[in-house]
């Protein structure tokens, strides 16, 4: 985060700007050939808001408010300026169960096991996540363990990266609210990696982390009374997504990882993509608008895009 946001940050809390929160977003879980749930809403702004404040109280992350609003200046976005709320969502191109986490999109989906009678659905939430320089790991792990008011003892690279910068950390930080990993923590099954609050919330929908997972406080404390221990994880790198909904094809994308956008062909990845929602289906009987593909490449709103359309 830079200097000058962190200084915003803070003169924001001292004036006492404290958001009305929203824990996640539950959906019923459509059938698995449905690609989408929730829809794009607006909110009329008032004179103490700023996007991190509208953000949080409709569970989305920062860079995700700012980039479905480009135009809009995050920290005085001005009265009644009618601002997009991201709140659609494709799902990733994952098994519906357990916890999965999408680097690009810095966002949580949680498919909790239906108990009898009940509706299945899913939960997500915004995320952060690790650094360039502190990556958060890719692939499979699991829930191992639940921490309630954890502490936090800081690795010597991250104490002696604070003290170069004149921060002195003790060996250990007591639990607490200004513990920087919140009151609740999942330990995961990959070593040293938790997903875990924060006393920095308006850090949530970026990459600030030293490798860790981040929610907002009202975020992980219900994540936490939900899952059990022993859940899958899984931690994928999807930029694109692709779904259908009553019809029509939508493409969504994000800005990819930084590590990744000298080797990442986005073309490509939007055709094989495109090629896999049409895969068995007739030809003739879908279009495919190829402006709307490439406004979508370009834009990187993280708003899914009508891209085809089944024709009748």
């Amino acid at each position: 985060m830079s200097l000058s946001l962190q200084f915003l940050c803070a003169i924001y809390l001292m004036m006492g700007f404290v958001p009305l929160v929203s824990a996640g977003t539950s959906y019923p879980l459509p059938p698995d050939d449905v690609g989408l749930v929730g829809k794009v809403e607006t909110e009329q702004t008032v004179y103490e808001d700023t996007l991190a404040d509208i953000a949080r109280r409709h569970s989305l992350g920062f860079d995700e408010i700012t980039k479905a609003n480009p135009k809009i200046d995050a920290w005085l976005p001005g009265i009644d300026t009618v601002v997009v709320l991201p709140t659609r969502h494709i799902f990733p191109d994952t098994p519906r169960e357990g916890i999965v986490l999408n680097m690009p999109e810095m966002r949580l989906y949680y498919y909790p096991k239906p108990k009898k009678g009940e509706t299945p659905k899913v939960i997500t939430y915004p995320i952060s996540i690790g650094r360039f320089d502190w990556k958060t790991p890719l692939g499979v792990t699991s829930v191992v363990g639940k921490i309630t008011n954890p502490t936090w003892t800081p690795p010597e690279t991250i104490r002696k990266e604070h003290a170069a910068e004149g921060d002195i950390l003790p060996d250990v930080v007591p639990a607490g609210v200004d513990n920087p990993l919140g009151l609740y923590a999942l330990r995961l099954g990959t070593s040293g990696y938790l997903v875990h609050g924060t006393d920095k919330p308006w850090g949530i929908g970026m990459r600030v982390t030293h490798g860790c997972i981040r929610l907002y406080p009202e975020d992980i404390e219900a994540l936490f009374k939900e899952v059990p221990v022993g859940t899958t994880v899984r931690l994928v790198n999807q930029p694109f997504k692709i779904g259908w909904l009553a019809g029509v094809l939508y493409l969504q994308v994000f800005t990819p990882l930084e590590e990744d956008k000298e080797t990442l062909i986005e073309e490509n990845v939007a055709i094989k993509l495109l090629t896999k929602a049409v895969e068995g289906r007739p030809k003739g009987s879908y279009r495919i608008d190829g402006e709307a593909v490439r406004r979508a490449i370009t834009e990187q709103r993280g708003v899914p895009t009508p891209v085809g359309m089944e024709l009748q």
